[in-house]
């Protein structure tokens, strides 16, 4: 009798092995899937960030994965949606605000793109509102007052309308909007030809830095009543606050940031996202010693972008690590 029960419980066990495997998408949880496909990775300006952290992390999963990530130089979110949606890149940088606008239709694009799907938020780009004169504390201060607000139509100044509207300013009458490229606003801070300046970028931001070696820098604070009603209105900003370290401020600063987020499309094969997961958050400590960014990776923070719905090899991957995040139907 015993022998019979053995035998029922070995072949029961048996039999629990693949419908376990066919569960999880028919892969063990061990280790990437074992074929992959080429896919363009479209970045930023070759002399950006994005191009260089995306550089790194199509290294990495080229070498740990059978997936194997070509990074590409673009101009931009808005040019990579682009690109997703002309089939010239498989995989691409964007901000979560202009993944917003996108899905959605609004501001940058006139119509709704929909055949992409979220794979990771990385890290955040906070709004730095930069200043070289000390009595400009606060967001009301900049009324009347000459400030750059990135080029015309950018996410940049998508950002400071909605900043300013926050805190119930119009773009157009209540400040004297200039449009500039980072570089060309902190050449203009210096200069004294503008009062301050949006700078919407990952921490430190080269720009600011040098700024800051020059002489004493300021970051306009925001309050948390106005943080609380941009972000009901705007979900795609979180709060954050810098340290006081990041450029030699006086005190930490409190301000607003959208995501890095990387997206695919939605013919990018299962296993191909799941492998690029796996290159990059299972690496994340040599990542880390190549690109500092990478310090700043964690999978809750992957996790957190509703805005868009997550590819399945993102959901299939996450959900192995215990994270539940909506996907795409």
């Amino acid at each position: 009798m015993r022998k019979i029960f053995s035998l029922a419980l070995i072949l029961a066990l048996a039999l629990s092995v693949p419908a376990l495997a066919a569960s999880s998408g028919g892969m063990p949880l061990s280790g990437p899937y074992p074929e992959g496909s080429r896919l363009t990775f479209a970045t930023g300006g070759e002399q950006g960030e994005y191009y260089a952290f995306g550089a790194a992390l199509a290294e990495k999963v080229s070498r740990k994965t059978a997936t194997q990530v070509h990074i590409v130089a673009s101009r931009g979110a808005m040019s990579n949606i682009e690109a997703l949606d002309r089939n010239n890149a498989k995989l691409a940088f964007i901000q979560s605000d202009v993944g917003f606008y996108a899905s959605r239709g609004t501001r940058l694009f006139s119509t709704r793109h929909t055949d992409f799907s979220t794979v990771a938020v990385l890290y955040p780009e906070p709004v730095q509102i930069v200043t070289l004169n000390p009595e400009i504390t606060h967001i009301e201060h900049l009324r009347g007052r000459t400030v750059s607000v990135g080029a015309e139509g950018s996410g940049t100044y998508f950002n400071a309308v909605d900043v300013f509207s926050a805190y119930g300013m119009d773009i157009d009458t209540d400040i004297n909007p200039v449009y500039e490229s980072f570089g060309n606003a902190v050449d203009a801070l210096k200069a004294g030809k503008i009062d301050a300046a949006f700078i919407v970028a990952g921490t430190p931001t080269p720009a600011v830095s040098e700024l800051a070696k020059a002489g004493k820098v300021y970051l306009v604070s925001f309050d948390d009543r106005h943080i609380m009603d941009l972000i009901a209105k705007c979900p795609y900003y979180t709060k954050i606050e810098l340290p006081k370290s990041t450029y030699g401020t006086d005190d930490n600063d409190v301000t607003v940031a959208v995501n890095s987020v990387v997206v695919a499309r939605d013919d990018v094969k299962m296993e191909d996202v799941y492998n690029f997961m796996y290159g990059v958050f299972e690496n994340l400590g040599d990542l880390a010693k190549e690109n500092a960014r990478a310090k700043t990776l964690t999978l809750k923070s992957a996790a957190s972008y509703p805005a868009v719905p997550y590819h399945p090899g993102a959901v299939k991957y996450l959900g192995e690590k215990g994270i539940l995040v909506s996907g795409k139907k």
